[in-house]
């Protein structure tokens, strides 16, 4: 007879104790769909479903049953074929996972005592991929009520009150106006007020005048220079090569671009295009061949002896991850080795994606 260590026993209770506790769908979506998702998912997800069977649609009745029958009998844990299969003990089938790490005693007792209970998906447990934030469409939140609603200004205002009523404090005092220019100088153009700009707004401040203040730093060439660093940060741009030589680079060219860009307002859409594919456009400008510089951020070895179809690609990797995280939000330079562990995204889908960077002409032109 096989027996269950004392400790893992008491670790058993203490977690199932805990699932007894909330209620069913933190059950499945806190701990079934986690192992699911580790050990389950390569084969019988969104991208394999083998033997007819998914496991990644949430509350998807018909998803349960797969071409040997319906994964688990509810309620019946012991003679649920996916019980049998995770503990190799089914007649004819092989145990899963199919040539992996089998499961720890402690996974298969979670997921035993889940299908004991009803093996209950409640209907808010969505698809997989549905479920990431950036899939997500944003709800506009409700504006709370707030006691001194004399207090606010905005709709901001009200969620920073309503979050110190509960605390009991109260609000800091309002800035002096000295302190509101020198908080906009340095949020807009990263620069301190000058003297002259003190004493002419601590000499009327009014709320037009802090408007006119904003709106003259938002059209200041400052004001690109400040904000475009945070893309060119993004864009991993630099002055040098890196590596162990690190010599210079000619990029300042993309890095002004990116200065006028921010200070013209340039839509997203079109900065997006024009550093994507700018060369492509019909009747493309030079700043628009200039823009996919985004593409030439890439570090360059220019150490003897090294292999330049290496670091080729080296630099496809590096493009592959920078758009990926810029544009899409996504760490897809994860799926580089294997399917990411938290993002939709699979090796296979990183690869097709690869495949149209792989196919870039990249002439070593020197800047004018």
């Amino acid at each position: 007879m096989r027996h269950t260590p004392i400790h893992l026993s008491i670790c058993l209770l203490l977690f199932l104790g805990n699932l007894e506790a909330n209620e069913t769908g933190f059950q499945f979506s806190a701990n079934i769909r986690p192992i699911f998702r580790d050990h389950c998912y390569r084969c019988h997800g969104a991208t394999q479903q083998k033997g007819g069977l998914r496991l990644d649609l949430g509350h998807t009745s018909e998803i349960w049953e797969g071409s040997s029958g319906s994964a688990w009998i509810e309620g019946n844990p012991e003679d649920s074929l996916l019980i049998q299969l995770l503990k190799g003990n089914h007649d004819s089938l092989p145990s899963m996972p199919y040539k992996k790490e089998a499961l720890s005693e402690l996974e298969i007792q979670t997921i035993e005592h889940w299908i004991d209970q009803g093996a209950i998906i409640p209907p808010s447990v969505e698809i997989d991929s549905q479920r990431h934030w950036a899939f997500s469409k944003p709800d506009r939140p409700e504006i709370p009520k707030v006691k001194n609603e004399q207090w606010t200004r905005n709709a901001i205002d009200f969620f920073i009150l309503n979050e110190l009523e509960k605390q009991g404090i109260q609000p800091s005092e309002e800035a002096a106006p000295s302190t509101l220019l020198r908080r906009l100088f340095l949020d807009l153009t990263g620069l301190p007020p000058g003297q002259k700009d003190l004493k002419s707004i601590s000499a009327g401040f009014t709320e037009p005048n802090y408007q006119d203040w904003v709106n003259d730093l938002l059209a200041s060439p400052h004001f690109g220079e400040r904000w475009g660093r945070h893309w060119l940060d993004v864009a991993r741009y630099a002055d040098s090569n890196g590596y162990s030589i690190d010599g210079a680079r000619t990029m300042w060219r993309y890095r002004d671009w990116v200065i006028q860009a921010v200070n013209d307002d340039m839509p997203f859409d079109q900065f997006t295009t024009e550093q994507l594919a700018g060369d492509l456009l019909p009747h493309a400008t030079l700043d628009q061949i200039i823009a996919t510089g985004f593409h030439r951020n890439t570090q360059i070895n220019q150490e003897g002896g090294i292999d330049p179809e290496q670091f080729r690609m080296e630099s496809i990797f590096d493009r592959m991850a920078t758009t990926g995280a810029a544009f899409l939000g996504l760490t897809i330079g994860c799926a580089q080795c294997h399917d990411h562990k938290f993002d939709p995204v699979t090796q296979e889908e990183y690869y097709r994606m690869f495949a149209f960077f792989n196919n870039q002409d990249e002439p070593n032109i020197p800047a004018p």
